[in-house]
């Protein structure tokens, strides 16, 4: 991915490290286990293109004085702009036949911000996770790293003219490149633990890594030999690299300061090469087969997110040899690529003659893109159909509760409980639902139950935060979720003041419990600590609460629901193929454990609404004409609407029964 140069020698070194930062990519895209790092391989490639596009630059402007920018522009749109509109208008003219036209809509705006080199300004708009599950249909969001490499090539051109034309010399341009780093790495530290996706897709908040590699490039071969131990240094470098692949995770805080590690891994490997030697990684990076993967990285990188993202969509369980096919094709789509698109362009003489051409082909190629994503999502609007628009509107569609105010369902970073009240002014009885997303997708249904009753519904709740008295990590902070700590405890003293009829208790147990239907990250718990907690929370609350009602938690389906029945639809296949099977969908261990913990409390009971979503054998898409669920495990609305008779049966007896009962 890294851009090359026309350096005064070939490094071998760093075509070999290409290889093993596209390979790490890569291992991590296809759910190598044994590489949870891998996504590392992005700040390789950073580090890389700052090294060598920092001592080109620097050399012109030794050499000159000056800095042609247009040749500059020019020589970095003939080698980056012609692979990546073909895979662009690739990607987009495949999605056609295996996304649904609501998806199609969606990304290909996601195409039109590749094509100008801003999706990871998008991105940070949507505020997306690059490590969320649903972030895996996505087929554009790979282009974020090359987006803020052609930021960076934009910028750092005329900053390093500046700092040249300021201070003079060598350790002139060195002293503010530093400045520069340093800086940047503060905000991204900083940002990392206030907002992730700022410090994760904000060019400026990036920076620093492709500073690490310009500060690394002006290290000459002559200070570099005053290092006795280069070879141990460069080997260093790969030992840090190799630990960064296999020691970090989704779930460690990133980039901040974890970063460091594959950044001055790289930096060791790049200074080790000023000086090779027989016993320096060299040896290693030389190596024919990493030679081949270096030259082809750009193209790799390029084609392998698409490939794998389709190939999940069209056979979610790849089996073995089923992932080795998808790797053949990645590898023949990038060697294709890369002899008949990269070399081509970027050494065709036409081109070559006049920077006014490269320009204005990059900008032909911008425009292409842009024009291909237009038409795409105009063809997408056209082909959404009635059936497509009532999956696209369930999908959407908000709980009664967020509907009435948007303040409802609190974030990860609000504290102070909001509850919000529904129902009679003056009730008869007053009903609290307490919980994380998976209570405020009840609240439709208990909203209508409260109407028709007279009753009060007083909803606490707090995205992924549960009811149960347990610590729990948060992916989105990448910490321990504090803020849910202080809110469960505020929230169940205002409950307890409230003194209400009945505490309704619902929450995502399965996304905080270890389970094999759905596993999230190591940080999840057992299930017996789970049950100790919910305990915990019940026995508080039953002092002071007539009834306590604890819902347990409904299926997670294999797949995205509203995506695989609108894609169904439109393949023309029956919505039955989105079906799970009820024994991949609901396990027992946390239900059992729950039941147990709670089982001795008199005031207590236990609620199993599975039958609400399945059968003996299968946990359906769609009933009655309705999309079960908007994603995987959140029920969708209109469906929701529909369960407001069987769960007031549920919880409290006949429709018209004035008193919660067990």
């Amino acid at each position: 991915m890294a851009a090359r140069t026309e350096p005064h020698h070939f490094r071998m070194d760093i075509e070999g490290l290409r290889a093993l930062a596209v390979s790490g990519v890569i291992a991590f895209h296809f759910g190598v286990t044994s590489v949870p790092g891998g996504f590392v391989g992005v700040d390789i490639f950073f580090v890389i293109s700052g090294y060598l596009i920092t001592r080109h630059i620097h050399l012109e402007i030794e050499r000159t004085g000056s800095l042609d920018f247009l040749r500059f522009y020019a020589r970095r749109a003939r080698r980056l702009l012609p692979a990546s509109c073909v895979v662009i208008l690739a990607t987009l003219f495949f999605g056609y036949f295996i996304l649904s036209p609501p998806e199609q809509q969606l990304y290909s705006k996601e195409s039109f911000y590749a094509s100008a080199y801003m999706i990871n300004m998008w991105l940070i708009s949507w505020a997306a996770d690059y490590f969320a599950p649903d972030a895996f249909n996505n087929p554009f969001i790979h282009f974020w790293s090359l987006s803020i490499e052609e930021q960076f090539y934009l910028v750092w051109p005329v900053l390093l003219l500046l700092f040249a034309r300021l201070r003079p010399g060598r350790y002139g341009l060195f002293l503010p490149m530093a400045l520069v780093g340093v800086i940047s790495f503060a905000f991204c530290w900083r940002y990392t633990a206030i907002s992730q996706p700022w410090a994760f897709y904000f060019a400026p908040f990036r920076a620093w890594e492709f500073a690490c590699g310009g500060l690394a490039s002006m290290i000459s071969k002559e200070a570099a030999k005053r290092f006795r131990l280069t070879p141990v240094f460069g080997w260093t470098g790969i030992g840090l690299i190799v630990t960064a692949y296999l020691g970090m995770s989704e779930d460690v805080p990133f980039p901040g300061l974890t970063a460091l590690v594959p950044v001055a891994g790289t930096v060791m490997v790049l200074l080790s090469g000023t000086r090779p030697g027989p016993a320096g990684p060299q040896v290693l990076l030389s190596l024919p087969p990493l030679q081949w993967l270096g030259r082809i990285s750009y193209s790799l990188y390029l084609w392998h997110w698409p490939v794998i993202v389709y190939s999940s969509i069209l056979k979610p369980e790849l089996t073995i040899f089923e992932r080795f096919l998808c790797l053949a094709l990645i590898l023949g789509l990038s060697v294709f690529s890369y002899r008949f698109v990269e070399n081509p362009m970027r050494r065709n003489p036409w081109l070559l003659a006049r920077t006014s051409r490269s320009l204005g082909f990059a900008a032909l190629l911008t425009a292409c893109g842009a024009a291909a994503a237009y038409g795409s999502a105009r063809v997408a609007n056209y082909n959404i159909d009635p059936q497509q628009n009532l999956i696209l509107r369930s999908a959407e569609r908000d709980s009664s509760a967020r509907q009435f105010d948007d303040g409802c369902l609190l974030n990860a970073q609000q504290v102070q409980p909001k509850p919000c009240e529904f129902g009679a002014k003056n009730p008869g009885k007053t009903i609290v639902l307490f919980g994380d997303s998976h209570a405020d997708h009840w609240s439709t249904p208990l909203i209508s139950i409260a109407k028709s009753n007279q009753w009060q519904l007083v909803t606490y709740l707090k995205s992924s935060c549960p009811a149960a008295d347990i610590t729990i990590w948060n992916s989105m902070l990448m910490r321990n979720y504090e803020e849910c700590d202080r809110w469960r405890q505020l929230a169940m003293r205002e409950i307890a003041t409230r003194k209400p009829d009945m505490v309704i208790i619902s929450e995502y147990s399965s996304a905080y419990v270890k389970n094999d239907v759905n596993v999230i990250s190591a940080h999840q718990i057992d299930a017996a600590t789970w049950a100790r907690g919910l305990r915990r929370t019940v026995d508080a609350l039953g002092s002071v609460v007539t009834k306590i009602a604890v819902l347990r938690d409904g299926p997670v389906h294999k797949a995205y629901l509203d995506k695989c029945v609108a894609r169904a639809l439109w393949q023309k296949r029956a919505p039955e193929t989105c079906d799970t099977p009820r024994s991949g969908a609901m396990e027992e261990t946390i239900p059992d454990a729950e039941r147990k913990a709670i089982s001795d409390i008199g005031n207590a009971s236990y609620v199993d609404i599975t039958d609400l979503f399945c059968n003996r054998t299968t946990c359906p898409a769609m009933i009655g004409g309705k999309l079960t669920f908007r994603d995987r495990h959140h029920i969708a609305t209109p469906f929701a609407a529909t369960l407001a008779a069987p769960l007031q049966r549920a919880l409290f007896g006949t429709m018209n029964a004035g008193t919660p009962t067990n």
